[in-house]
Protein backbone atom coordinates (compact mmCIF):
# COMPACT_ATOMS: atom_id res chain seq x y z
CA UNK A 1 0.00 0.00 0.00
CA UNK A 2 2.83 2.23 0.79
CA UNK A 3 4.25 1.85 -2.30
CA UNK A 4 0.90 2.44 -4.03
CA UNK A 5 0.86 5.69 -2.73
CA UNK A 6 4.11 6.58 -3.46
CA UNK A 7 3.52 6.12 -7.21
CA UNK A 8 0.40 7.91 -7.06
CA UNK A 9 1.88 10.84 -5.51
CA UNK A 10 4.54 11.36 -8.50
CA UNK A 11 1.69 10.83 -10.63
CA UNK A 12 0.24 13.88 -9.41
CA UNK A 13 2.70 15.92 -9.27
CA UNK A 14 3.87 14.72 -12.88
CA UNK A 15 0.60 15.86 -13.84
CA UNK A 16 1.19 18.96 -11.95
CA UNK A 17 4.18 19.92 -13.80
CA UNK A 18 2.96 18.63 -17.61
CA UNK A 19 -0.15 21.46 -16.74
CA UNK A 20 1.87 24.11 -15.37
CA UNK A 21 4.03 23.73 -19.18
CA UNK A 22 1.26 23.73 -21.07
CA UNK A 23 0.03 26.46 -18.78
CA UNK A 24 2.91 28.93 -19.67
CA UNK A 25 3.22 28.53 -23.25
CA UNK A 26 -0.20 28.72 -24.62
CA UNK A 27 -0.36 30.49 -28.11
CA UNK A 28 1.66 31.73 -30.35
CA UNK A 29 3.18 35.22 -30.32
CA UNK A 30 2.78 38.16 -32.80
CA UNK A 31 6.35 36.62 -34.64
CA UNK A 32 4.96 33.43 -34.83
CA UNK A 33 1.97 34.77 -36.39
CA UNK A 34 3.97 36.70 -38.84
CA UNK A 35 6.33 33.58 -39.88
CA UNK A 36 3.45 31.21 -40.13
CA UNK A 37 1.48 34.11 -42.55
CA UNK A 38 4.67 35.12 -44.60
CA UNK A 39 5.34 30.87 -45.20
CA UNK A 40 1.46 30.28 -46.11
CA UNK A 41 1.62 33.35 -48.82
CA UNK A 42 5.24 31.64 -50.01
CA UNK A 43 3.47 28.22 -50.62
CA UNK A 44 0.29 29.88 -52.20
CA UNK A 45 2.25 31.46 -54.52
CA UNK A 46 4.68 28.58 -55.47
CA UNK A 47 1.20 26.66 -56.09
CA UNK A 48 -0.06 29.23 -57.63
CA UNK A 49 2.87 29.38 -60.23
CA UNK A 50 2.84 25.94 -60.39
CA UNK A 51 -0.91 25.75 -61.21
CA UNK A 52 -0.83 28.16 -63.98
CA UNK A 53 2.49 26.99 -65.63
CA UNK A 54 1.72 25.56 -69.10
CA UNK A 55 2.10 22.05 -68.67
CA UNK A 56 0.04 21.38 -65.62
CA UNK A 57 -2.41 23.96 -67.11
CA UNK A 58 -2.76 21.55 -70.30
CA UNK A 59 -3.40 18.81 -67.94
CA UNK A 60 -5.78 20.06 -66.37
CA UNK A 61 -7.79 21.25 -68.72
CA UNK A 62 -7.50 18.02 -70.17
CA UNK A 63 -9.05 16.39 -66.89
CA UNK A 64 -11.80 18.71 -67.20
CA UNK A 65 -12.29 17.91 -70.59
CA UNK A 66 -12.40 14.15 -69.87
CA UNK A 67 -14.34 14.23 -67.16
CA UNK A 68 -16.75 16.30 -68.83
CA UNK A 69 -16.88 14.18 -71.56
CA UNK A 70 -17.65 10.92 -69.97
CA UNK A 71 -21.77 9.60 -70.77
CA UNK A 72 -23.41 8.44 -67.97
Amino acid sequence: MNKAAGVRARMRALVRRVRSAVHRDSGMVTSEYAVGIIAAVAFAAVLYKVLTSGQVSAELQDIVKRALGVRM
